[in-house]
């Protein structure tokens, strides 16, 4: 497959294995809410952020949705987007990589992109993501006129978006608008209420496809040419007698399908979505600025709508969703008030001057953006958190802030590539491919000395969880010589030297 190739690629595409694995500190004075909320507002360089947060997460995100800069070559206050060419590209390659880690097996990611590098950035996610889970290139008609200044002005953003297994995702049907709702009428008067009509043929010619219908005033009606029936002559006859065929007014029309408001299930999405349905610049620009005022309004936000529109599609309540370039904050409060849980990551400042006081504003129950659409009441919270110190020091030991629950996560994901799933509290961390693992680290057996316990002996060993079958120990140091290991089934590894620290 093609690849993308740039000056600094060689250094680039490991960036993400070299990015070092930090501690994320929660901070509860720019917390807001219910205590016990998952939903994370995180600030920090977003390659550092995922990077700590792939031992709990990976594998477990619905949808990822960012809008990373677009490298227009204009000046925004909040953040760079005068970035050449090629550090753009060594900007988006690394967290592109995390954040591919991050996707369940059914889940999705959607990126905001124009077309100054959206070309680029597919060839990437084809590489990253692979050609064969691209799903589909969405426009959005960002503006509602042409831009007088140019020639030929851009109308719209691209929103790329690939699948982890596009086999195993589902696309939710959207709902119907008022104008689309409006269109069921009941000329019938027909006890099921309003409906529609569609075309009873289709495409191509199926021999048990062609037969002849004949309308109740006596009309004989073949397929039209290059087209046959939509269905069986059985399945016609079953529709037909559950007054699912409709003729016209008078009897004598070429049949059609009657399609009931009461059951319909929506409407299939696709990739044109025009303003009128999805918000656009000059609105996102209208509800940013009523929250924050026009003085701190942030530059480049996206409508409610449009994040509204890209959950609706590819989330269910209850689903995790994660924006690692959240700017304004529009990804967090939007899945907020749909009832999905999120994690949001910001590097600037405005992370505390934009993204905190609009996420208490929604939980108090502000009523802008989508909240009247989806009947927004308030409630929930978010927990506020800063990147910390790094697990390991320049020379390669373990920070001495760091604790048995998080040293424990940062092992199991190393061994199993799939987060612990809960806070560690013995040395026995888990079981995966039939074989044990297990910690000695920050006198977890009980040990009151700070290295208590920390040692394989014969005793900590007797004293450890039991397991039939083979164990991989991690500890300062083994008492045990090679022979005893091997009977007992032991890998031993040295901590720090045989802790992957990238």
């Amino acid at each position: 497959m093609p690849t993308l190739t740039w000056l600094t690629r060689e250094a680039d595409i490991r960036l993400a294995q070299k990015a070092p694995y930090r501690l994320l500190e929660s901070v509860p004075e720019l917390s807001y809410g219910e205590q016990q909320t998952e939903n994370m507002l995180i600030q920090g360089d977003n390659l550092d952020a995922l990077k700590a947060l792939l031992p709990y997460y990976a594998g477990r995100v619905k949808c990822i949705y960012i809008d990373p800069p677009y490298n227009t070559k204009s000046a925004f206050e909040h953040y760079d987007d005068n970035l050449e060419h090629s550090q753009w590209l060594s900007l988006i390659y690394p967290r592109l990589e995390l954040l591919r880690e991050f996707l369940s097996e059914d889940g999705s990611i959607w990126v905001s992109i124009d077309d100054n590098e959206g070309h680029y950035l597919k060839v990437i996610m084809d590489e990253i993501f692979g050609r064969k889970n691209f799903v589909a290139n969405a426009l959005w008609q960002k503006r509602t006129s042409p831009d007088a200044r140019l020639g030929l002005g851009a109308a719209h953003d691209h929103i790329l978006v690939y699948g982890k297994s596009p086999d195993m995702m589902k696309m939710n049907k959207l709902s119907l608008t008022e104008a689309q709702a409006a269109n069921y009428k009941n000329p019938d008067n027909d006890s099921r209420g309003a409906w529609v009509s569609t075309d009873f043929t289709a495409q191509g010619w199926r021999p048990n496809q062609m037969y002849k219908i004949i309308a109740p005033s006596g009309t004989k009606y073949e397929p039209p040419g290059g087209r046959c029936w939509a269905n069986i002559e059985s399945e016609f006859h079953r529709l037909n007698s559950d007054g699912r065929i409709w003729f016209g007014k008078h009897g004598k029309a070429r049949p059609r399908v009657k399609s009931f408001l009461s059951e319909a299930q929506g409407v299939s999405a696709w990739t044109w979505w025009p303003n009128t349905e999805v918000g656009h610049n000059q609105e996102s620009k209208k509800e940013i600025n009523s929250l924050f005022g026009t003085d701190e309004a942030f530059d480049t936000p996206k409508p409610e709508r449009l994040i509204k529109r890209i959950f609706g599609i590819a989330t269910n309540p209850g689903d995790l969703v994660l924006d690692s370039f959240l700017g304004s904050g529009t990804t967090c409060a939007v899945a907020h008030k749909m009832g999905r849980k999120y994690i949001g990551i910001e590097m600037g400042e405005h992370a505390v001057t934009h993204c905190v006081p609009r996420l208490k504003k929604v939980i108090d129950g502000e009523q802008g953006g989508i909240s009247k659409a989806v009947n927004w009441q308030g409630g929930g919270g978010f927990r506020f958190y800063r990147l910390g110190d790094a697990v390991f020091d320049e020379t390669g030991k373990i920070n001495s802030s760091i604790r048995f629950s998080t040293l424990a996560a940062h092992i199991w994901f190393c061994e199993a590539k799939a987060p612990l799933g809960r806070q560690a509290d013995s040395p026995l961390l888990g079981v995966h491919n039939e074989t044990a693992y297990y910690l000695l680290f920050n006198g977890i057996l009980g040990d009151k000395r700070p290295a208590g316990g920390n040692v394989l002996t014969s005793r900590v060993l007797k004293d450890l969880p039991p397991f039939e079958g083979p164990k991989v120990i991690y500890g300062e140091t083994t008492r045990l010589g090679a022979e005893r290991l091997r009977f007992e089934g032991i890998t031993f590894k040295q901590i720090p030297y045989d802790i992957k620290a990238r």
